[in-house]
């Protein structure tokens, strides 16, 4: 009976963690990524995002002291804003590019292009990511093939996703393993 089969498929209940087909990826990636505690702070020029940076360091009070940074593009921000980012013992904040924006969970993944060896335990609390639109894709998958396609050759290691962004007052098996980052995303519209 083809009615019966028809119904059954009406009555699949959706999950609450399933995304709507219809919100765009952007929304879908700014809700998970809040709902994570995650710090977003939307940037429409290049001018935009160096205010925005600069007034992330005057809120924390970070300006003059040390940031952990491994990218020389964005050594020109941390000189302009007489941040240390060599020979670092205690830095502030981790100051980073990432390779991709999920929005089906709301993390940042990275890779050894921008963390090298480092595990995220292994880095500060505080991080600022400067990202842009063009980066965000759906699942993980999506993000490791793109990874895939834009490193042929040398294949990044390290890669890995940050996703919670506020410490847990209870440990749950949901966080087992993993740390909390007190993130800030500088989102570029590049599209």
């Amino acid at each position: 009976n083809p009615d019966a089969t028809e119904n059954q498929e009406n009555n699949v209940e959706k999950s609450q963690y399933a995304p709507d087909i219809n919100t765009p990826v952007d929304e879908l990636f700014t809700i998970n990524f809040k709902n994570n505690g995650g710090k977003f702070i939307y940037c429409s020029t290049m001018e935009e995002a160096h205010e925005n940076f600069e007034n992330i360091l005057a809120e924390n009070d970070w300006f003059e002291s040390e940031a952990q940074c491994f990218d020389s593009r964005l050594f020109y921000l941390l000189d302009e804003n007489k941040l240390n980012y060599t020979d670092t013992k205690n830095p502030k904040f981790f100051f980073s590019f990432c390779e991709n924006l999920i929005a089906d969970e709301g993390s940042i993944l990275f890779s050894s292009s921008q963390l090298k060896q480092f595990k995220p335990n292994e880095l500060p609390t505080n991080m600022i990511v400067f990202a842009t639109t063009s980066q965000m894709v759906i699942s993980k998958g999506d993000g490791l093939r793109v990874i895939k396609n834009k490193h042929e050759k040398d294949y990044p290691t390290n890669i890995t996703t940050i996703k919670y962004f506020e410490e847990e007052k209870e440990q749950d098996f949901l966080h087992y393993g993993s740390c909390h980052k007190n993130l800030y995303l500088l989102l570029l519209e590049d599209l």
